[in-house]
């Protein structure tokens, strides 16, 4: 994991390049799921730019990432209480009323993933949403900027989800370059707990 976060905390000024923008419909619905003033956790939020539009909506943000580079950028946003924290350290994040893990779980060796979801479940509050985002595929490998990466189906995704104890709702298919400027195939599932 240190590997990937080197390659964040170096690359964190191309990451606001390639991230800046409106906020994606999916961000839209998950903010209209949770009630007004609800504390959110934004797992790997990266310079903050989804944190923004939450704390924006009045929302209260908690946004963790692995990368000093990038929570130096976001703990500059107003609204947003930014702390760096890696996914061992989710037990001491909560509670929550919803979780918006966007690209970043992805991020986690497979093995890790059951633990991970099941820690993000005991966090939250009944019925709390939850957002995440993974690239499509099968096992894990490292990408040309020496990012660690695991790939899920979505069947996949929707066991592991269920395992830890929430309730997939929808699912989002699409594609996109990302920060190693390849397209690759991702999904978005929305769960509650």
């Amino acid at each position: 994991m240190s590997d990937t976060i080197n390659v964040y905390n170096r690359m964190a000024a191309d990451y606001v390049t390639l991230t800046k923008g409106h906020a994606p419909q999916e961000l839209v619905d998950f903010i209209a799921t949770l009630r007004p003033g609800g504390r959110v956790l934004d797992l790997g939020c990266g310079p903050g730019h989804h944190a923004a539009v939450m704390a924006q909506a009045g929302l209260d943000v908690l946004a963790v990432d692995g990368s000093a580079e990038m929570i130096a950028l976001a703990s500059k946003i107003p609204g947003v209480a930014a702390r760096q924290a890696l996914f061992d350290d989710i037990p001491d994040l909560g509670p929550v009323d919803g979780v918006w893990a966007s690209f970043s779980l992805l991020h986690a060796p497979s093995a890790d993933m059951p633990r991970h979801l099941a820690a993000l479940h005991t966090l939250c509050t009944p019925n709390a949403p939850i957002s995440l985002h993974m690239k499509l595929g099968t096992g894990e490998k490292t990408d040309t900027l020496g990012r660690f990466y695991s790939y899920y189906t979505r069947d996949e995704l929707n066991m592991l989800l269920t395992q830890a104890g929430f309730t997939p709702k929808s699912a989002l298919h699409g594609a996109g370059k990302g920060l190693a400027g390849d397209v690759e195939d991702w999904i978005v599932i929305n769960a509650h707990a």
